[in-house]
């Protein structure tokens, strides 16, 4: 079944005429996406918060909603993140998988490459790898959202028709930038992409929490770009288990990245186009992990209050939305007796995913005993948790768990009250969220395109010519699109999604 990407209300399309044709325009703008961030998550979240101050108080993000978003992907009601991050970034739906192209496998300009075009200076700021679905579809193209060493490649201008169009880049994913001799490497060729990124194109690349703090908060002298802090070969750390010595959190890489915008454009007539994702609310939402969902949830809130302040604090040329690509794991509070207890979950001091490592290292080098076996993993890993007086049968199904990790989040789950209807996502709309100049004029309900179509005119960019310039080059055109083997690899990624889900411990995506 496809959906068509034209069922607009014509209310809806001449509100978006009417705000794209106002006076007063933003200088720039930043498009914040909480990846898997649905409506009952924002509840979940701000009931925890209020457990904790023992008060009835609204989130940040309570008082920035102007309405919702639509997200369905052509191919199916339920979207993937590839497919609703290029919407965002392209103003066109697409098919689940798809990175910045259409239907038919061809390149869509992107509200990120259209502003670098026209001067604009440019950022991705993530907390998953930076080759992830969401940040690859705001500045690059490929038929498929796995081919991340692709990504890549077009990341650091290295494939990419347009040349570099990323100023800073900020998330985890190193292991896409190194040569596969390299032991660290996910890559499957000998492209050492790091050093070519810094020789050919000029980039800083750094691992290094020490070169992120040089910044000085992006108000450092002589910042050398572009710039590129990737310090994780796999995603950031969830925020419960950052260590702050190594990572900064999302609000730094954010607010860092602002100020050194400002700085740089401050005697330019153009602005700045800024992505950021809290990415890892959706990989909890996966896991079935209370603690990692609703830490990261917190932080995305932090995020936010603290742009907003930086926003009010002489930087009223600048708009900020923020919206959602899916909900994810189809969360319900008030499992099964009209009650849900936030209390359970302050005992934990880190995700499901620490927990069952830990578990795992004790049981490789311990030379425990079955019985030694069941006493620390009750003590040790399902009471740090936060589960209490687990039951015998609780305890040996750990050993017979698909998934360790989501065994824990389910069993804590169940004694909060909380259940998860899903390993994936849900075709639920998301709350849309918005300050500074014109974002009034989205409030009400809005396709996730029509949400990208709205910055691009407020930031008077012509995406369209983009989209011709890429379609252009048909030697481009044709290294993104599927080969025989490509299109039976969406195939099968649409079956997994189709049936997959249905069954415990299924493969799901981020």
């Amino acid at each position: 079944m496809k959906f068509s990407s034209s069922l607009l209300v014509a209310a809806s399309v001449a509100t978006l005429a009417t705000a794209a044709g106002s006076t007063s325009k933003p200088k720039n703008y930043i498009f914040f996406l909480p990846d898997g961030y649905g409506p009952a998550s924002e509840t979940f979240a701000r009931d925890f918060a209020n457990y904790k101050s023992n008060n009835t108080n609204m989130l940040p993000v309570d008082e920035l909603a102007i309405g919702y978003v639509r997200t369905f992907a052509t191919d199916t009601l339920v979207t993937d993140s590839a497919a609703a991050a290029t919407a965002y970034a392209c103003g066109k739906k697409t098919y689940n998988g798809a990175i910045g192209v259409d239907d038919n496998y061809k390149p869509l300009g992107t509200i990120l490459e259209a502003a670098k075009l026209d001067g604009f200076m440019t950022g991705l700021v993530v907390t998953s790898r930076i080759t992830h679905a969401s940040p690859a579809g705001f500045a690059t193209h490929t038929y498929f959202r796995d081919l991340e060493s692709d990504i890549a490649d077009q990341l650091v201008g290295y494939t990419h028709p347009l040349g570099r169009v990323v100023d800073v880049m900020m998330g985890g994913g190193r292991c896409f930038f190194l040569p596969q001799s390299d032991e660290e490497s996910c890559r499957e060729d000998d492209v050492d992409l790091w050093s070519i990124a810094h020789d050919k194109y000029n980039w800083t690349m750094t691992t290094e929490r020490e070169k992120f703090d040089e910044l000085d908060n992006g108000l450092a002298e002589d910042i050398p770009l572009p710039f590129a802090f990737i310090p994780n070969l796999d995603h950031m750390m969830y925020e419960v288990d950052r260590e702050s010595s190594l990572e900064p959190s999302l609000t730094e890489m954010a607010i860092t990245t602002l100020n050194l915008f400002d700085r740089l454009t401050k005697d330019s007539d153009k602005g700045f186009f800024l992505f950021i994702e809290a990415s890892r609310i959706d990989h909890a939402g996966h896991a079935h992990d209370p603690i990692g969902h609703v830490h990261d949830i917190l932080e995305y809130n932090r995020a936010m209050q603290a742009i907003v302040q930086w926003i009010n604090d002489g930087h009223s040329d600048t708009a900020l939305l923020s919206g959602a690509d899916h909900e994810c794991g189809g969360l319900t509070m008030g499992v099964p007796d009209y009650a849900w207890y936030p209390e359970v979950l302050d005992v934990a001091r880190n995700t499901a995913g620490i927990y069952a490592q830990q578990f795992e290292t004790f049981n490789e080098t311990a030379n425990a005993t079955e019985t030694d076996k069941m006493k620390y993993l009750k003590e040790q890993i399902f009471e740090a948790y936060g589960i209490k007086n687990a039951t015998k049968e609780e305890i040996e199904g750990y050993f017979t768990a698909d998934s360790a990790e989501i065994y824990l989040g389910e069993v804590l789950s169940a004694r909060a009250g909380i259940n998860w209807s899903t390993l994936g996502h849900t075709a639920v709309d998301i709350t849309l969220f918005g300050h500074g100049i014109n974002t009034h004029n989205m409030i009400g309900s809005w396709e996730n395109g029509e949400v990208g179509q709205f910055m691009a005119n407020q930031l008077g960019l012509n995406v369209a010519n983009v989209t011709k310039i890429l379609q252009a080059n048909e030697s481009f055109v044709q290294a993104i699109g599927p080969d025989a083997e490509g299109k039976k690899l969406i195939k099968r990624y649409r079956l997994q999604h189709d049936h997959e889900h249905l069954h415990e411990g299924a493969f799901h995506k981020h």
